[in-house]
């Protein structure tokens, strides 16, 4: 009888610790960059031309990077993206601690260190199931989500704003250290290489998603998802301060209670999409997200805030359990880094453009609205795509 392996292998943990060093110094990092950009500026506009530069590159590189992850050796490409992005955080946190660092070196620095995050997660997702076998796939990317929740959401945002509220170079000069020490612990991961040409390798992964009905209108849907996210959450920041008077430390705090929720997700979502099916998941989880969205916009405080947010990270965490898992196992391994490059091509390549409507929408109409917004966009797109994923049901 073949014995069926139930525990994650040590070569998975080695990935887990990469991750979560990592996202602790992106949490730092993401807590500090807005409260340094409104000391430069209290223009949403100009606030949100930050993170509309960090996922520019999705929309730019993704295709190619997918190419490279198929390619190319994927752990090599996943630890010098790290080392990368060690150079270009440590010379802004430099930057920074000189004055020297305006909106156009934190856009520049937000652009390069997503340019990095395109390589290093179509690689990261694309190698996991050379490391784990396919029945421990939901457990595996449950696991990495609630690292990726505690560490980016949890502990790193109160990091960042305490560190920022020493000095405002501190945070940026921890994210640096974080990806230098995940660089060489996905240094050691298995290697793995193929080298189709460049141009027919793009192609291949194109025609495979268009050929699938049920991942084709997940694509769909997360680029919706994630447009409205950033049109909501991009000012974020000028919400919580300015209008419920938050301050840096507050702020820091706010994310953190409100990754408790995707902690929480992380640790118990895997269970709950076994249990319930990963249709009615799917559909739990978008529901869910409208509603946080619309809870956001309407918060008369932070704890409300704070607790909208904790929904929507839950919602998110099993949205994506479902989603990564189904990709993972439905896709061919030599393939899997081309079409989950195109997949997020289409699921985050609106989003540079969701932040530059989040900062037009909030400096036209106030902060509250882009929320409301972002939560009838998504009802919709909900109600557009129930027929075609019960049509396509996913196993």
């Amino acid at each position: 009888m073949t014995r069926i392996e139930t525990r994650l292998p040590r070569t998975y943990w080695r990935l887990w610790w990469a991750t979560g060093i990592d996202n602790l110094g992106n949490g730092a990092f993401a807590a500090a960059v807005p409260l340094l950009a409104v000391t430069v500026t209290r223009d949403p506009r100009l606030v949100s031309l930050v993170s509309t530069a960090a996922y520019l590159p999705w929309l730019l590189l993704s295709l190619p990077a997918g190419s490279l992850a198929d390619r190319h050796d994927r752990a090599g490409l996943m630890w010098r993206a790290q080392a990368f992005q060690a150079i270009v955080a440590g010379a802004t946190a430099v930057l920074v601690a000189a004055g020297a660092a305006g909106i156009g070196v934190l856009v520049v620095a937000a652009f390069a260190l997503g340019a990095g995050d395109v390589v290093f997660g179509n690689a990261a997702q694309a190698i996991l199931p050379d490391v784990v076998a396919k029945p421990l796939l939901h457990r595996a990317n449950g696991r990495q989500q609630a690292i990726t929740t505690v560490t980016q959401q949890f502990a790193g945002p109160p990091l960042g704003g305490l560190l920022f509220a020493v000095a405002a170079a501190l945070p940026l000069g921890v994210d640096a250290v974080s990806f230098a020490l995940s660089a060489v612990l996905v240094a050691r991961l298995p290697r793995r290489a193929a080298r189709p040409p460049v141009r027919a390798a793009i192609g291949e992964g194109v025609r495979w998603l268009r050929r699938q009905p049920l991942l084709r209108t997940l694509a769909a849907l997360l680029g919706v998802n994630t447009f409205c996210g950033q049109l909501a959450y991009v000012t974020l920041v000028l919400l919580a301060t300015q209008t419920l008077h938050a301050d840096a430390r507050g702020y820091g705090l706010l994310l953190a209670g409100a990754a408790a929720g995707s902690v929480l997700g992380g640790l118990v979502n895997a269970r709950v999409v076994a249990r319930i099916g990963p249709l009615p998941a799917l559909l739990t989880a978008l529901s869910l997200n409208v509603v946080a969205f619309a809870g956001v916009g309407l918060s008369p405080g932070l704890v409300v805030l704070g607790g909208c947010l904790a929904v929507n990270g839950f919602a998110t965490t099993m949205w994506n359990i479902v989603t990564v898992g189904l990709r993972q196992q439905l896709v061919p391994s030599g393939l899997l880094g081309r079409v989950t490059s195109v997949y997020r091509l289409l699921g985050w390549g609106l989003i540079p453009l969701g932040t530059l409507a989040g900062g037009l929408v909030a400096h036209g109409f106030g902060l509250r609205v882009p929320y409301l917004v972002a939560a009838v966009v998504r009802g919709l797109a909900l109600v557009a795509a129930v027929p075609v994923l019960v049509r396509n049901r996913p196993s």
